[in-house]
């Protein structure tokens, strides 16, 4: 159990008198009672999970279809869309990206290729 914090005076100082908060805490044994809340919870989940599965066994495919795109919908107008000169600098840094490992899958192609020649005669 937590004890509410008591304010004590500061000692004596030539400095300017602070007050300064204490909070005492005390252990006590609440075994009982949490296991009493364990067990209620555990029924409680139990009983709403029961409960969730017969719902999700009877739910119309179409409503499911039509809460599917209005969920989709919400999140696409949370998306921050990048303005013009945004989009076309991603797609240079793409396109760069791009023709980099182009040229390192090429330059392997190549080695393999001659170490291959190489090893087989």
């Amino acid at each position: 159990m937590v004890a509410k914090g008591k304010k004590t005076p500061a000692k004596k100082s030539k400095a300017p008198k602070a007050e300064t908060t204490v909070t005492r805490i005390s252990a006590t044994d609440n075994t009982e009672v949490v296991e009493e809340k364990k067990t209620k919870k555990t029924e409680v989940k139990t009983t709403s999970a029961k409960k969730s599965e017969e719902k999700a066994k009877r739910r119309n495919p179409l409503k499911a279809t039509g809460d599917y795109f209005k969920g989709a919908w919400y999140e696409l107008r949370q998306v921050r869309w990048p303005n013009r000169k945004a989009t076309w600098s991603m797609t240079a840094a793409l396109l760069v990206f791009t023709a980099f490992f182009v040229v390192v899958i090429l330059l392997l192609d190549a080695l393999f290729k001659y170490v291959f020649q190489l090893i087989l005669g």
